[in-house]
């Protein structure tokens, strides 16, 4: 067990659904990226998925588009990123779910990625445009270091697809709630609990829902299907209204956050 399991256990126990807010390191600046984290958590996030900025992200919408921007503008590497994650675990016990493409990774090498990851206190990896099909290497690595291997299903992946993602899903399996990229939306999209539904016919691992979940109520709508609401673009539209005022961003956030946070804590239906 790792940290990303130990919190599903715990929170099932409770009869809750997981928080977990999105962060891309380097943005706005990479200064700012641990202060970011450390402020959803002190909102209540159960989970933490750090994103790894990428010059052709091509599942993130034009918000995480903007937001990886303004990271690489920095000149952040993979390197940094974990060394900010390093230096996050000496103030922070939360579960870190790494998200990146795969060519940054590939670059390093698997093993080299993975080994320095569990160092630093990395728990799990999403990787969006590495199909299962193609991630013995990085499976293998991850297993041999302990870190949880998230992959997506959508709504339209078929049972047999479900059935492949569950069987190499560990941690949590990342279920994508409309056919498309990222991005804040004004609705949930109903092929949500369908998904969920079936997904449940081949797994007992726990189902986090993101791609558009975007305001307390909806996070709501999720926890009385799901294990877990994953939040991002509309965070950081939060975010972006306060790009030069740190405090007053910190502080829009934290309340966002908050709010989001709150949603997921009603006892399931």
């Amino acid at each position: 067990m790792n940290r990303i399991d130990k919190k599903f256990n715990e929170l099932r126990q409770q009869g809750v659904c997981a928080f977990m807010p999105y962060v891309c390191a380097g943005d706005p600046t990479p200064e700012l990226t641990p202060e970011l984290f450390l402020t959803f958590e002190e909102a209540g996030a159960d989970l933490i998925e750090l994103g790894v900025p990428f010059s052709d992200p091509i599942a993130d919408g034009p918000t995480i588009q903007r937001a990886s921007q303004r990271a690489l503008e920095h000149r952040i590497s993979l390197i940094q990123i974990l060394d900010i994650v390093k230096n996050l675990r000496k103030h922070s016990d939360i579960p870190i779910a790494l998200m990146s493409y795969y060519n940054p990774i590939f670059r390093m090498g698997e093993e080299a990625f993975c080994k320095a990851a569990q160092e630093v206190g990395v728990d799990g990896l999403i990787v969006p445009d590495l199909p299962p099909e193609e991630a013995q290497p990085l499976l293998k690595a991850a297993s041999q270091y302990n870190l949880a291997t998230i992959f997506l299903v959508a709504p339209t992946s078929s049972p047999e697809r479900m059935k492949l993602v569950a069987s190499v899903s560990t941690g949590f399996i990342y279920c994508v709630s409309v056919t498309g990229v990222t991005g804040a939306r004004n609705t949930l999209s109903d092929e949500v609990a369908t998904m969920v539904e079936e997904l449940r016919k081949h797994t007992d691992k726990p189902l986090c829902v993101g791609f558009g979940v975007s305001t307390p109520e909806q996070a709501n709508q999720v926890a009385q299907v799901a294990d877990g609401a994953i939040v991002a673009s509309a965070i950081i539209n939060v975010a972006e209204k306060h790009l030069d005022d740190k405090d007053k961003m910190l502080a829009s956030v934290k309340q966002f956050a908050s709010e989001l946070a709150n949603g997921t804590k009603t006892d399931k239906v």
